[in-house]
């Protein structure tokens, strides 16, 4: 197993082959995109981290045969990765088997290798970008029906909701209004929520149902400056050109 390395990601991919040149040479051009590799070689192992882990890409060598098809179904079947970037290894015609976004040709080399995730770094990008969650800690305004509107403290936010600390109770059968403001300006936001997860701890996931376009721009630009503010610059760079493209 290669030990995995540790910087800022950009995105993270899960990588399953037991070909230990194909995957050193993946993983160097991951680093490159400041990718965060994660490694397995068989079915069993790939379950578990797509049970338990967002990734913006997956990896699969054909040259596991029926297991690099079931491997695909199941991130198909993933609620959090079904939308992940995928790859094949491939030798000829497996990526059309294995239902992949992009071919990974054999024999591999560092160019091709750079070369193919270059190109699909716009994909990774979106898909990084839809799912970042940016701690956040400010007062959130709740409502929902006709109750009173009570204050929370939020815990982080995505493109897709917001997490709050909630001691007291929040309805999970009602739609919820909900009013915060982004650290560093001035604009608040009003969403339209539901309930989507909770926890022993006291901490519940509104996941927004409606946003007004503009609140939901200044999210995404928020949203864009914090996560490009936790990568190195020359990856920064390259993340803010491919995201505008």
């Amino acid at each position: 197993m290669m030990e995995r390395p540790h910087f800022a990601a950009a995105g993270t991919a899960l990588v399953v082959s037991q070909d230990e040149p194909s995957r050193r040479l993946i993983v160097e051009s991951l680093q490159l995109l400041a990718i965060r590799p994660e490694m397995c070689e068989e079915t069993f192992s790939a379950a578990g981290f797509l049970a338990k882990q967002k990734f913006e890409a997956v990896i699969v060598d054909s040259l596991l045969g029926d297991e690099a098809r079931l491997i695909m179904e199941l991130v198909r079947l993933s609620r959090a990765n079904r939308t992940a970037v995928t790859f094949a290894v491939t030798a000829g015609e497996e990526r059309r088997t294995l239902d992949a976004m992009f071919a990974l040709q054999r024999p591999l080399s560092a160019d091709t290798v750079n070369q193919t995730l270059r190109a699909a770094y716009g994909l990774i990008v979106r898909e990084r970008r839809r799912y970042f969650r940016c701690p956040m800690a400010v007062p959130a305004f709740v409502r929902a029906g006709q109750q009173e509107e009570l204050m929370y403290q939020t815990v982080n936010v995505s493109e897709g909701g917001i997490a709050i600390s909630a001691r007291a109770r929040v309805d999970s059968d009602l739609p919820a209004a909900v009013r915060f403001t982004l650290p560093e300006r001035s604009t608040q936001l009003l969403a339209e929520t539901r309930v989507r997860w909770r926890n022993a701890g006291g901490l519940v996931g509104l996941e927004f149902i409606s946003l007004a376009l503009p609140h939901k721009t200044e999210l995404q630009e928020w949203l864009a400056r914090k996560l490009d503010e936790t990568l190195p610059e020359n990856v920064a760079a390259l993340f803010r050109t491919v995201g505008r493209s």
